[in-house]
């Protein structure tokens, strides 16, 4: 399985070491968020490599939410159920709720299924910064902290005809910022296709933290900051 190297598994539990995070978000996500690097000192697990472990433990859906509802920190051990029936979540062994999962329609357990679609979104999820949250915060004229940039993962959810898919793609169809003083919650639209042809929808939510006025010149230097660091790790890799 894709994800054997990105956790851990003992008595039924799920541990993610901070560079098992931050691997998945780099490597597979190509997604360099600094709240993802091991050494930072709010780092969370990404919540795509939580969304790729549900579908591989779980199986896929036609018809799935996903709610975030907590920040996966270092040492957190992760209870998954063994079976969903409908409506589940995500915890830790004091029952504190980071993920909250509801599905329906047909259930597949192919892996070579579950890779392909969890890839294909993961994908697509690693786009968001700076290629769609960049022009949506200039349009709006606000722009995040480029000092402690803030971005977080709050919910996704999607619709499949059904579960034909070999090879899935997502393209974004709809993005938007709406903006509540400091924070601001971004919504995209996307569709699935197989071979061009649509077999799903779905919409994913983050939110923006610390917001404040659009500054050209702070913009452009977070965003040569994220692409140094991406070139910095590759080059390392």
């Amino acid at each position: 399985m894709f994800l054997d190297s990105f956790y851990q598994m003992d008595q039924g539990l799920i541990t993610i070491t901070p560079e098992q995070g931050s691997r998945f978000a780099k490597e597979v996500a190509n997604d360099f968020n600094p709240l993802h690097n091991p050494d930072a000192k709010r780092f969370c697990v990404p919540g795509d490599l939580l969304f790729s472990l549900v579908l591989s433990t779980m199986g896929l859906s036609q018809n799935m939410a996903f709610k975030y509802t907590g920040m996966v920190g270092k040492g957190a051990a992760l209870k998954f159920p063994q079976a969903g029936d409908g409506e589940f979540a995500i915890c830790d062994v004091n029952d504190k709720s980071y993920l909250e999962v509801s599905c329906s329609g047909a259930t597949s357990d192919d892996q070579t299924l579950i890779e392909n679609f969890a890839r294909a979104y993961v994908a697509f999820s690693g786009l968001s910064f700076p290629h769609i949250l960049v022009p949506l915060m200039e349009k709006n004229q606000v722009m995040i902290n480029p000092d402690r940039p803030m971005v977080i993962y709050e919910s996704m959810a999607f619709e499949l005809h059904d579960l034909n898919l070999d090879k899935p793609q997502l393209k974004l169809t709809d993005s938007s910022l709406q903006v509540d003083g400091k924070r601001g919650l971004v919504t995209l639209s996307f569709d699935i296709l197989e071979n061009d042809i649509l077999v799903g929808t779905g919409q994913k939510t983050m939110t923006l933290g610390g917001l404040r006025e659009y500054d050209k010149i702070k913009m452009q230097g977070l965003i040569d900051l994220y692409e140094q660091s991406k070139q910095d790790y590759l080059e390392v890799a």
